[in-house]
Parts: C-alpha cells; structure tokens; sequence
C-alpha cells in the first residue's frame, strides 16, 4: 500500500519508533529504536551485539511491525501514527563502523548530541560494544495510517482513567501507571505481528485496551509497551508488560504475567548493572560464533559525529 504523500515526511520526522519481532515462541516483543528511510523505500534500524535479540528474532522469523507514534522532538503538530508491516533481514555481520549507515549514524549523532561523548578515549572501553552492531533492514508490505491519538492528562487529574481497587497488585501497574497510553503487541490470525498505541485500562483481572479496526488482533501472547524519550532522545526509560491477550465481553483485556525492564527502574545503580550485562552480553555473542572482539573504527565514527560548522550543512 502506498502511503499518503505526508507519510514519508511524518516518518522522517519522528525520533523513534516501537519496533516488535516475534520470539523463539511467537510471542511478539517490541522496544522502542531509531529508524532511518533509505533511498530504496527501505527502512534502517541497528542493534548493538549487547541487545541481538531483535537480529536472533529476525533471522529465524523475518515479519516484523513498526509504529511510528510517539512525536517527542519531532516538532509536529497532530502527528500522524504510522503503521508499517513488512519482511525483514540481517546478515550476520557484525559492523565495527559506519559503512552502509552513514545516514542513520549521521542523524542519530545529530538528534542525540549527548552520545557523541561515547567516542572520547575516556569513554572507548566502556562503551566499545555499543559501536559494534547489527544492521537490520525492513522491506514494508503495507503502510496504515492513522489519526493522532489525543493525550491523556496525568495520572489522577481530571479525565485520566480512574484508580480500581485491587487493580495496583497487577504485574506492571507501576510501570504503566506513569503513562496516559501503552503500545499494544499482539498477533494477527496468521501469527504476524501488530502493533497499536492504545490507553490501557486497569481492571482487578488485567488491563483493557482499545484496538483500532484496521489492527485484526487475535487471543495469544502479547506485550504492552511504554517508554519516554526528550527531545534530545536523552532521559530514557521503557518496560514493557507481558501477558496473554483475551476477548471479554468489555472488549480485549491484556492478563499480565510478567515485566521487563531492560535498562532499570531509573536508580543510580542501574547504569553500572546495564554496563555489565551489555559487556557480557557483547562477550556472549562473540564467544558463541568463535569470535574475538573486533576493533571499533571510532575515526570513522569521529568525523560522522563531528558537528558541522555555522552555515555548513550536513551532507
């Protein structure tokens, strides 16, 4: 399906996406990531070897959803939602630089301004792996869009969904409560995955959610994701809440069982706890494939990360 002409621009604008692959199981598992448009009508996205579960994912099942639905820092106004479903791939080829994504590290240096700092000789050995990555490209098969989803207001302000008794005890209510909407993971009839950003309603049995027409949603495993950013993709956290998805006579209700959040609760110790896993996360792989760790091209990295001058546009 060809997009609408504002579509392309939409997508550009946006700084992240939630991004769902289907598990060794099935089970649809989306995370927030950085995107970029190709040329080709291909989209772009890198994983580092510390969080490969995405490559692994895509390598054994190739269908994947994108939903571009979170505006922050994209400067527009009434932001569409983008859905994108498609076939994706990636070579098992770890990239120690930039070739063949130029323009994704080229953008990600410019919006997020605060990892340039990753490539500083102080830096460099604790932060080699996140340099050391998979490339993951995504063919569409189908765009939908559609119309922004208006904001809810805070948490216990007029109109925020009311608290129910006995819901707080639900796996993940302090994760999801924070957040007026959640991005809804499930399966199609098919087993290919959908993705729709939805407000979550908690109820003692599980949390109901709002699922658009066009997204065909079936009973199975599903996930629902939040996650916040600044404008300069700085401050991040996400959690994303896991359980089986259900009709009732209320409508679909998400019964949770478990919650993960891969970079912590936000404490002062999380970002050591991160560091370690993702080195030996980093080592793992390697060690699995007969690997020895390959040297970053961090000169390469440095003059893509190198702001450009006053007046002088990025290429």
């Amino acid at each position: 399906m060809t997009p609408p002409d504002a579509a392309p621009e939409a997508l550009d604008a946006y700084r992240t996406c939630e991004f769902v692959t289907l598990g060794r199981s099935g089970n649809p598992l989306a995370w927030p990531t950085a995107v970029a448009r190709r040329g080709d009508g291909t989209l772009l996205l890198t994983t580092s070897l510390a969080f490969a579960q995405k490559a692994l994912n895509v390598r054994r099942d190739g269908r994947v959803a994108l939903l571009f639905s979170d505006p922050t820092g994209s400067g527009l106004d009434h932001a569409p939602q983008i859905l994108v479903t498609g076939r994706a791939r990636c070579p098992d080829e770890i990239m120690t630089g930039p070739q063949g994504a130029e323009e994704y590290w080229r953008m990600l240096f410019e919006r997020q301004p605060h990892s340039r700092a990753y490539l500083s000789p102080l830096m460099r050995p604790l932060m080699q792996w996140y340099y050391l990555r998979l490339l993951i490209t995504v063919e569409p098969e189908q765009v939908v869009v559609r119309p922004p989803l208006a904001e809810l207001s805070a948490p216990g302000a007029p109109g925020a969904p009311a608290a129910v008794t006995g819901a707080e005890a639900l796996p993940g209510a302090v994760q999801l409560s924070p957040f007026p909407t959640a991005v809804l993971a499930a399966r199609d009839a098919t087993g290919a995955p959908l993705l729709a950003r939805t407000r979550p309603r908690p109820t003692p049995a599980g949390y109901l959610v709002d699922v658009p027409s066009d997204c065909a949603v079936e009973r199975g495993p599903a996930s629902l994701l939040v996650h916040r950013h600044d404008a300069l993709l700085n401050h991040m956290y996400n959690a994303s809440v896991r359980g089986d998805l259900r009709r009732t006579d209320a409508g679909w209700l998400l019964v949770p069982s478990a919650v993960v959040e891969p970079m912590g609760s936000g404490r002062p110790a999380d970002a050591l706890r991160v560091l370690r896993h993702a080195k030996r996360s980093t080592d793992r792989y390697l060690e699995r494939r007969g690997l020895r760790r390959p040297t970053v091209q961090w000169d390469r990295f440095r003059a893509l990360a190198k702001p450009a001058a006053p007046g002088e546009q990025a290429s």
